[in-house]
């Protein structure tokens, strides 16, 4: 009995994971969609732009330096972040100029990093990672997992998000003693602690 209840809970762990991603939006149903929109600190209309953000910049992106640069676009509350790998200085220059064009984009954090493309046994540990971490949120007590947004590049973790200051650094802690984790950055919007329940 008691194995098929763990089994049930890390069942149910891996379909929250994949929720969370920041690269796809998954809603089963309109009660799950209904919920995950609940979780979330961000107003719809928010999450819609930041939708929004992601797929034109990805799209534009993509066009603009074809095999001449991997990345990727995370946005979370008109932040944006850009990871992965472009093959000079100059195509990361333009762009994080592209994107801090686009009107909606409040603000940039251009980490993306000279170098030749990541493969795809990378890009996987990358997700691994992420799910790794996020199931680990979830358990987490006092931590709204819906309100962040997490992105692993190698050894690297990056998270974004609404939250108090006390879930900020607990957050990060808990992304910081993840195995196989070793630089971990925030760039969190931090609310009071009354906002929170607003």
């Amino acid at each position: 009995m008691k194995k098929i209840s763990l089994l049930r809970k890390l069942f149910f762990s891996a379909i929250i994971a994949s929720q969370l991603s920041a690269c796809a939006v998954v809603a089963v149903g309109g009660v799950a969609a209904g919920a995950s929109i609940m979780a979330d600190r961000r107003t719809p209309a928010v999450q819609a732009i930041d939708k929004d953000i992601e797929l034109e910049a990805e799209n534009a992106l993509v066009k603009r330096f074809g095999d001449s640069a991997h990345i990727n676009v995370t946005s979370f509350n008109q932040k944006v972040l850009l990871t992965g790998e472009v093959k000079d200085a100059a195509i990361k220059e333009d762009a994080g100029a592209y994107v801090k064009a686009m009107k909606n984009a409040r603000t940039v954090f251009n980490e993306l990093v000279v170098g030749p493309n990541s493969s795809y046994t990378s890009r996987a540990n990358d997700s691994y990672l992420e799910s790794k971490i996020k199931t680990q949120m979830i358990f987490t007590d006092q931590l709204p997992s819906n309100s962040m947004a997490i992105v692993a590049e190698g050894t690297s973790v990056y998270l974004m998000g609404i939250l108090t200051q006390g879930e900020a650094d607990l957050a990060k802690k808990v992304a910081s003693n993840t195995n196989g984790v070793k630089e971990v950055f925030v760039y969190f919007d931090i609310i009071s602690q009354e906002k929170k329940y607003a």
